[in-house]
């Protein structure tokens, strides 16, 4: 199988179902910045973290390669079964922030993205996924998408806010807190 198809050449692309919509339609938007998401939680992943945040990320890595199947959809034409979202992917996400929690000092002040690489890592990847949440609702305001979509999308920002607070203070680095000037 050829990677390369050529049918792309034109600024076209087709959705699951077969539609072809242009390169910059919202919904291809929204499935890119889904994957470019995916792609920093693997970049994540591969740092030296405890093994259970990997096993954590990797589960995330299925789930947004779920949502982005749904959104590659054309929620009309196609026949293709897709793994569905549930509620207990979501409730993973809240099990997952409230152990961190548990041991994390109280939010005193706002966080500042920075502290270590992988931290940084954690935010960069914070910032796209408020970004396809973004995109996500503004595709729901004109097309089908499962809520559980932006749920979830939601709840992963918030789960690599604490990720990042919890990977600092594991390497015992200090918060960069935003203090501001009066």
């Amino acid at each position: 199988m050829k990677i390369y198809t050529k049918t792309g050449d034109k600024g076209l692309t087709s959705l699951i179902g077969g539609t072809r919509v242009p390169k910059y339609h919202l919904r291809i938007e929204c499935y890119g910045t889904v994957d470019e998401l995916n792609s920093y939680v693997g970049l994540i992943a591969c740092q030296d973290i405890a093994p259970h945040y990997k096993g954590t990320l990797k589960e995330i890595q299925d789930r947004l390669f779920t949502i982005g199947a749904a959104l590659a959809a054309d929620p009309e034409k196609s026949k293709m079964k897709i793994p569905d979202l549930l509620t207990t992917d979501i409730d993973f996400l809240e099990k997952e922030m409230d152990v961190m929690n548990e041991v994390l000092p109280p939010l005193k002040h706002f966080v500042l993205p920075g502290g270590n690489t992988t931290t940084s890592y954690c935010h960069v990847a914070r910032c796209i996924c408020r970004r396809a949440e973004r995109l996500t609702f503004q595709l729901q305001a004109e097309s089908f998408v499962d809520e559980k979509m932006t749920i979830y999308l939601n709840r992963l920002s918030d789960y690599l806010f604490v990720l990042a607070r919890k990977l600092n203070l594991d390497a015992h680095t200090d918060e960069n807190i935003w203090i501001p000037r009066v």
